[in-house]
């Protein structure tokens, strides 16, 4: 017996999850919200999510909102999500949908944003447009590969698996309701089909799992081995004058954690750094530079050891002449765009506080 949408579509009116940016039931769904959690939960955790939500609908309430705010304020409000491409990506986005007027509503005008891949593009058109789409996550995915015991790994499988997902929606009562249908799905995994232990004898397509019936559903989906993560060392330095005031630069815009402020450091390399080779590369290299000890940072395709140095100094030489440095006063720090390996960063050096010149 296939999966019958009718029967998912009743079990998510009795348990379908309360999210800020769902709408209720019988509601339309603004597309604002639903684009903005899409972004959001790209790589990061519901639970995660949802307090940033707030505060950025707080922050920048509508899209022309967040269109015409400056590019420093969005990637402050973004600052701790990681992945910040996708905060520039959100920026621009805003933009292009404001100079429109609004959201597009079909799959090739959402194709065309900044930042909205396929998976998004659907998300939006199902759930805030009504098409009858079936956005594929990784919830949408584990459920597809266990209801057809589709075996073959990812990432591999992932254009197979999202063929035989997108025929869970052909039903008529799917049609009907292609929102409610999309967010089903994604309760389905997260709920019952969760990657570890799923609650089987819980699940409205039981009956019609195949993975469940030979026993193979939690083993579902089959992922290809992954190498060794590799590791990079880098330094970076904590440069405070005697106002308190402390030195940063801002990161090229493109590449890992670009635009984002961050203390002046090296390169990130295979090699690890020493003290004296790392020193030469400080924004002030005669200052009385102290190690303050190491901060590891798990980036998606590798690791990273940052060595930490502080120094205080009376005054700041010309900033201009120091890499384009840019001077914060300590209390302004709360306030800015930086990731979380700098605020790390930060952490060790304000605990163990500069040696005084």
């Amino acid at each position: 017996m296939p999966p019958l949408p009718v029967d998912l579509l009743r079990w998510y009116d009795r348990h379908r999850r309360t999210l800020p940016w769902r709408a209720l039931p019988g509601r339309t769904a603004d597309p604002y919200h639903v684009w903005l959690s899409e972004i959001m939960l790209q790589q990061t955790t519901v639970a995660a999510v949802i307090p940033y939500f707030h505060r950025f609908l707080d922050r920048f309430p509508t899209v022309a909102d967040l269109a015409r705010a400056r590019q420093d304020d969005v990637m402050a409000a973004w600052a701790g999500l990681g992945y910040y491409a996708r905060a520039r990506n959100l920026h621009a986005c805003a933009q292009a949908v404001d100079r429109a007027g609004g959201f597009p509503r079909d799959m090739a005008g959402l194709l065309a944003l900044p930042g909205v891949g396929p998976y998004t593009a659907a998300a939006i058109a199902a759930i805030a447009f009504g098409h009858p789409v079936v956005p594929v996550d990784g919830n949408v995915e584990r459920v597809t590969t266990r209801l057809f015991a589709l075996t073959d790994p990812l990432p591999a499988a992932r254009k197979a698996v999202a063929l035989r997902a997108a025929t869970l929606g052909e039903g008529a009562e799917a049609r009907a309701r292609p929102s409610d249908f999309a967010q089903a799905l994604f309760d389905l995994g997260a709920g019952i089909c969760t990657p570890k232990s799923p609650a089987c004898a819980l699940c409205p397509w039981l009956g019609a799992c195949t993975g469940a019936r030979l026993g193979i559903a939690a083993t579902l989906p089959a992922k290809a081995p992954k190498g060794a993560k590799p590791v990079r060392h880098g330094a970076h330095f904590h440069l405070v004058d005697a106002a308190g005031n402390v030195l940063l630069r801002r990161r090229p815009d493109k590449g890992l954690l670009g635009g984002m402020l961050e203390l002046p450091g090296t390169i990130w390399r295979a090699q690890a750094w020493t003290m004296a080779d790392a020193v030469s590369h400080a924004p002030l290299a005669s200052a009385p530079w102290t190690s303050m000890g190491r901060v590891t940072h798990v980036f998606t395709h590798f690791t990273l050891h940052v060595d930490v140095y502080a120094a205080r100094i009376d005054r700041f030489p010309n900033v201009i002449a120091m890499g384009g440095g840019l001077v914060y006063g300590e209390r302004e720090l709360d306030g800015l765009a930086l990731p979380s390996l700098m605020r790390k960063c930060l952490d060790i050096a304000r605990r163990a506080g500069p040696a005084e010149t």
